[in-house]
Parts: structure tokens; sequence; C-alpha cells
């Protein structure tokens, strides 16, 4: 085998047949499984695209870097369905561009935190890890609070991820900016077109405690508050027991 080996780097029209040959198989399977990825992926009741307050929030994250110590992929190991809950689903990733399930955990997985904190912790947690996690290396946004929340891009980004397969109506990207107002301003007249287009399970609140104006730590939050919300395992598990 080491001969065959010597020959053929020896050989270079050879060696670039066999880059060729290994560089196609390697490719063949990582892009076949694609045709079939509408398969894949199964249909899960409550799947929704994010709204523009939650995909601010998103763009937040990855812009402070958040996916690089925690991740976002429950595995379908005892140990980590124990600890965080009921393993992820693709379908809950369908609308993520980029995807996040990262595989670094110097924080804890966040696929399923949604809901398991209130606002305000989440808001004290930012601020100042510490005073709410003592051992946490977390580094502090206390600037999120203070950093008004740019609103007048959000609808280019709702269209940017429709031409990548995201079911954004026209309806919704053009009222991206009044409904990532609206989810942070439960009182203002826009909050009701944020339930009508994004459907009555979506949180609108205060979600950064400062109703005097919609800033980037409302969007984190809010972002941080859906993630793994979107499906009810209980009775999704108690329609697949009935069809079987």
């Amino acid at each position: 085998m080491l001969d065959k080996h010597k020959s053929v780097e020896r050989h270079s029209l050879a060696l670039v047949l066999m880059i060729i040959v290994v560089a196609s198989i390697g490719g063949i399977v990582e892009i076949a499984p694609l045709f079939t990825i509408d398969k894949t992926v199964e249909d899960v009741e409550g799947i929704r695209p994010y709204t523009p307050l939650e995909l601010a929030g998103r763009n937040i994250y990855i812009r402070e870097g958040c996916y690089a110590c925690h991740s976002q992929m429950i595995r379908t190991l005892r140990d980590e369905v124990e600890r965080y809950g009921h393993y992820s689903l693709a379908a809950e990733s369908q609308y993520d561009h980029p995807m996040l399930w990262g595989s670094k955990r110097t924080g804890p997985d966040l696929a399923r935190v949604g809901g398991k904190y209130s606002d305000a912790w989440h808001v004290a947690h930012l601020t100042r890890s510490r005073d709410v996690v003592p051992q946490s290396n977390m580094p502090n946004y206390r600037f999120l609070a203070g950093t008004p929340l740019r609103t007048d891009d959000l609808n280019l980004h709702l269209e940017a991820l429709r031409a990548v397969g995201v079911p954004y109506t026209d309806e919704q990207i053009a009222a991206a900016a009044a409904d990532a107002r609206g989810q942070a301003d439960p009182d203002s007249e826009a909050a009701d077109g944020v339930i009508e287009r994004y459907g009555d399970r979506v949180a609108v609140r205060d979600f950064g405690g400062d109703g005097a104006k919609v800033s980037e730590m409302d969007a984190l939050v809010a972002y941080l508050q859906m993630l793994g919300t979107l499906v009810d395992f209980e009775s999704t598990q108690s329609a697949n027991m009935g069809a079987n």
C-alpha cells in the first residue's frame, strides 16, 4: 500500500486524478442528502418564521458572538434530554440562516431557554451576569439596554431571508419595522398587527423593562424567550402515539 502511494506521488497526473476522485466522493457524500431535504425536515405544528424583533435579537446574538459559547442543539442522549429537555428537531432550525447549532459549551445549551427564566432575569444576566450566576464568566452587555434598536432595515432582512426560502409575506416585510416596535410595546396600536401576522402565541410585552424605548436589550431578550417554545411536545407526542 505504501509503495503504491509513493508511485502516485511521483506522477503528477496520477496525483491530480486521485485528488479529483477523492474530492468527488467527498462532495457527493455532502451534497446528495440535500436533494432529500424536504423529506428529512418533518412538518411540525407551531413552527413559524422569526418575528422582526426576534430576528433583530438573533442578529445581535450573532454579532456579540454568543454562539461561540452556547450551542443550540440538544442531542438524543439521555443526559442531554434530562438536563435541557426534548432533543432538537430539524424543523426547529428550518428557518435558521445561518444555523447556530454549535458544539462548544462554555455556557449551557440555549435551545430550550425560552420561558425558563423571567425577562427581568435575562436583563439582569445580560447586564451583569455574576449578579444572578456567581460562577459565570460571561461578559457584561449592559450597553444593550441603552442602545436603541435599529428597525429601518428589518424589512431588508426579511426580504433576504425570503430569497433563501423563509416564507415571509409581502405584508410581513412591509410591516417589519412597525411589528418590531409593536411586539416590545403591548400598549401600542402596532401590537395587534404582530399577533395578526405571526399568530396569537407570539409574546408581546416590554422585554427590556424600559417602556420609553425599544432597545437592543428588548430584541435579544425576545429572541432568547422564544427559543424552544414553538413546539408543544406534549401534544405532538400524544398525536404520534395516537397515530401509531
